[in-house]
């Protein structure tokens, strides 16, 4: 009776992986990466692809917002820097990557 209970919880005796082994050991971690990748990775290379792009075709006269807040007119634009408007006779000057968006004409 006991050598029965024994051999029940050694190995297979075919040396077969029973359920569960190999590559289905692998597969929740498959899914949990997968799932990841659509809820955050993409979205997020997404976004930064499209900030590049925004900030690479600012021009003059643009309505922008920067990441601080302020609301202004693009006066003029560098290679690393854009000068923005933001009153009358007041001029700042701010690394691109500070521009956090163009506004729309129609936004105060």
């Amino acid at each position: 009776m006991l050598t029965d209970l024994a051999y029940a919880m050694g190995p297979n005796p075919q040396g077969a992986q029973g359920q569960g082994g190999g590559l289905m050991g692998f597969l929740p971690l498959v899914l949990i990466f997968v799932i990841f990748y659509f809820l955050l990775i993409r979205p997020q290379q997404k976004r930064a692809k499209e900030q590049k792009t925004m900030l690479d075709n600012l021009k003059k006269g643009d309505k922008v917002i920067t990441s601080g807040g302020e609301y202004g007119v693009i006066e003029e634009v560098r290679p690393n820097t854009v000068t923005v408007k933001i009153a009358e006779n007041v001029r700042v000057k701010y690394g691109r990557a500070y521009i956090a968006a163009i506004r729309q004409t129609d936004e105060e």
